[in-house]
Parts: structure tokens; sequence; C-alpha cells
């Protein structure tokens, strides 16, 4: 392992936890619940037939693909709160500009994966009025804001990695000294 370059391993396995995150996300955008409205004739009333609801398990799924990217990447780096501190300069400050920006993004990716995974599980029932009745869908387009955050996402986790490591093993600077106290005896 290079100096201040990370794991590869790090990197690999946060890359992977990312893209299958994004392969469920996509899935589930494409096999979306579409409902249907049929009448029972027998009892008058008009209700929605729903298809497969395997978008709602792929979109769990992208969520804890993800979720466990996320917390790999927290646990190896320690969320930035305990370990090695950083070295003041430009590595530190990118570091905290990729990580704050990660976390933004994953709560958006997480917030539409666990959201359009919610919506898509939620089935309307028997209504007794045939007018204006629709069956309730998942809006076209959740699953893939999902997606797209969650590639942001990766992208950013992996420079946050990458300027973490170089902050980390960047030495301090330390100044030179002659004394360790202020003179003053000039002035006398």
């Amino acid at each position: 392992m290079a100096e201040g370059r990370g794991s590869s391993l790090v990197h690999l396995l946060v890359i992977i936890l990312s893209l299958v995150a994004f392969g469920f996300a996509i899935a589930a955008e494409r096999r979306r619940s579409t409902g249907v409205i049929h009448t029972d004739d027998r009892t008058n009333s008009t209700y929605c037939v729903y298809d497969s609801d395997v978008a709602t398990g792929y979109g769990v799924g992208a969520f804890l693909f993800l979720l466990s990217g996320e917390s790999l990447l927290m646990g190896v780096t320690k969320c930035m709160c305990f370990g090695r501190p950083l070295a003041p300069g430009g590595k530190r400050a990118w570091t905290i500009i990729y990580f704050t920006s990660s976390w933004l993004t994953f709560l958006v990716a997480e917030a539409c994966l666990i959201a359009g995974a919610k919506k898509n599980a939620y089935h309307t029932t028997y209504k007794n009025m045939t007018e204006s009745f629709s069956c309730d869908t998942l809006r076209k387009g959740v699953f893939v804001a999902g997606a797209v955050f969650v590639v942001a996402t990766m992208v950013l986790n992996v420079y946050f990695y990458m300027y973490f490591t170089k902050a980390t093993t960047q030495a301090a600077h330390k100044t030179n000294r002659s004394s360790s106290t202020v003179g003053m005896t000039g002035y006398a």
C-alpha cells in the first residue's frame, strides 16, 4: 500500500456495494407496481389489482447495500471522530468537504430508496364509488433519483477516503523555535 493511498480493498468494497445498490435501484424502477381497476359484479364494489410487488424488495435491498457501504467506510475511518488526527492543510479541508457532501447525498439516496419502497408497497383497496377512482402507484423516477444519489455518494465516498488517508498519513508541520518562552528582556 502506497503512502497516503488507503486500502485498495476498502475502495473496492465501497464501489462494489454502491454499484449493487445502484443496480437494485434501477431494477426497482423498472419493476414498479401497477394497478388495474376491477369491478366485482357480485358486491358492486371497485378495487385495484396490482401486479408483482418485487420493486419494494429491490428498493429495500438497494437501501441495505448502500447502508452497508457507508457503514464500512465510516467504520474504517472511524467517522473522522476517533483515531489519528487530520493534519492541517488542504487535504483536511477537502476531507471535511467530501465527508459532509457524502453524508448529504447518502441521506437523500436513502430517503428516496426507502420512500419509494414504502410507497410502492402501499396499495389502494376497496372503494364503493366508481367515479374518479384510480389505483395509487409510485411516481415514476423516485428510484432513479435514489440511483443517481447512490452514484454521487459512491464518488464522494471514494474521494473522501482518498483524502482522509492522505490527511492522516501526512506529517503535521512543526515550527522551529529557538526557545519555548517569550523573551521580554530587551524591553526592560
